[in-house]
């Protein structure tokens, strides 16, 4: 971990500005619906709390683009995190002004605020200078915690940095940092990568930069009907892109020349239409009828992935098998989450489908790492340079 982390930096009697990924989902009730994110934030703000710090909290919540909209007002989060906690949350009425300032500097050791939606101000997203020195004046030290948003160079992920130092990773951010550097730099070998989703166009730049790492692919999802439509196969309406197939004929090419394993479906659960009450059919074959398209892997893919993911050591899995939103095409994705379970190796799962996924089995315990970020986690292992890690300071040079 080269990146310093709230472990490097004394923190008592500090005020600690602490970006978190709060995007979480509101009930109709104006409650929230699902605090898998909070959860993930909590050994942070704990940390903080019981080494004498006092905490300010800033996320973003939706697109309120640019503007205030009650409906995404960070309340509800402020009242659910206190339950959490245990403690009592104050609520800043905004992110930034004098207001906000004063609640900053009258904070006491452990205790702990939360601004207002970062994004009711269009600066926020604009990476302005003058917005970032003005959430930096809260706070004597920055932490970012928010992975999730760690691919974005906006003021609170990346521009305060500039202005309030030294910044440093949150225990989130530091093991998801751990993790996925693992993945792409020194895994235990083999490393297998299944990859699932729509479309190929989305994970390009992941399988070009996977295919020098690993020892296979495991290809599913609509985005396999791109690849076997290159090699040939009859596709029937399945999803394809058309203008991505010669693309998709040369990472073939490249997987056979470094000689990796690139598995990609053998049988298909098949309909005519993309819905709950569609009648199916399993076709033991590559090719697929005219007039019918894949919408989930078969149980002779699910073998064959199932065996290739027992010998891994290390395993990376971002995007479904099918539509599994719908309970006809979800039985492939759910044995590889299985499978990914029962590997006695190293686990990292991302992306918002595949966690989706997952949640409806009872695998979560066996992951070793399940990534809080979409694309940041994507952006991640396609080897791109995330901003809001770029901005942390080094460990080595607070040992100076």
């Amino acid at each position: 971990m080269p990146k310093a982390t709230l472990r490097d930096i004394p923190v008592q009697g500090k005020r600690l500005f602490i970006r978190v990924d709060f995007n979480v989902p509101l009930n109709d009730a104006r409650q929230v619906g699902d605090d898998t994110r909070i959860q993930a934030a909590l050994p942070t703000i704990s940390d903080a709390l019981q080494h004498g710090a006092s905490v300010i909290l800033a996320s973003h919540l939706g697109r309120p683009k640019g503007g205030v909209d009650p409906k995404l007002s960070l309340q509800p989060v402020a009242t659910h995190l206190e339950g959490l906690l245990g403690k009592p949350v104050r609520f800043a009425p905004d992110c930034v002004g004098a207001e906000v300032e004063a609640l900053a500097q009258a904070l006491q050791p452990g205790e702990v605020l939360l601004l207002e939606n970062l994004r009711f101000h269009p600066e926020e997203e604009a990476n302005d200078p003058t917005f970032a020195q003005a959430l930096a004046r809260l706070a004597d030290l920055y932490v970012n915690d928010a992975f999730g948003a760690a691919h974005r160079a906006h003021a609170s992920t990346a521009g305060i940095a500039t202005y309030l130092q030294p910044a440093v990773a949150g225990l989130l951010m530091e093991r998801e940092i751990t993790y996925l550097s693992q993945v792409i730099e020194h895994p235990d070998p083999p490393l297998m990568a299944i990859l699932g989703g729509a479309k190929v166009s989305d994970k390009i730049l992941l399988i070009t930069h996977l295919l020098d790492k690993v020892s296979a692919l495991l290809l599913g999802g609509g985005m396999a009907y791109t690849l076997l439509q290159a090699q040939g196969y009859e596709v029937g309406t399945s999803l394809v892109e058309p203008d991505r197939i010669p693309l998709a004929r040369e990472l073939l090419a490249k997987a056979a020349d470094r000689k990796v394993q690139f598995l990609l479906p053998s049988d298909h659960v098949i309909a005519q239409s993309v819905s709950a009450d569609a009648a199916t059919r399993t076709v033991a074959d590559a090719a697929i009828p005219s007039g019918w398209m894949g919408l989930d892997i078969g149980p002779q893919t699910v073998a064959r992935f199932r065996q290739v993911i027992a010998s891994a050591r290390t395993v990376v899995w971002n995007g479904p098998m099918g539509v599994f939103e719908l309970e006809p095409f979800r039985q492939g994705t759910l044995e590889i989450a299985r499978a990914v379970a029962d590997c006695p190796g190293t686990t990292v799962v991302g992306g918002g489908d595949t966690i989706a996924a997952l949640a409806l089995t009872d695998c979560r315990d066996a992951i070793t790492h399940i990534s809080t970020g979409g694309g940041a986690s994507l952006e991640f292992l396609e080897g791109k340079t995330l901003p809001g890690i770029a901005c942390l300071s080094e460990r080595q040079d607070l040992a100076r």
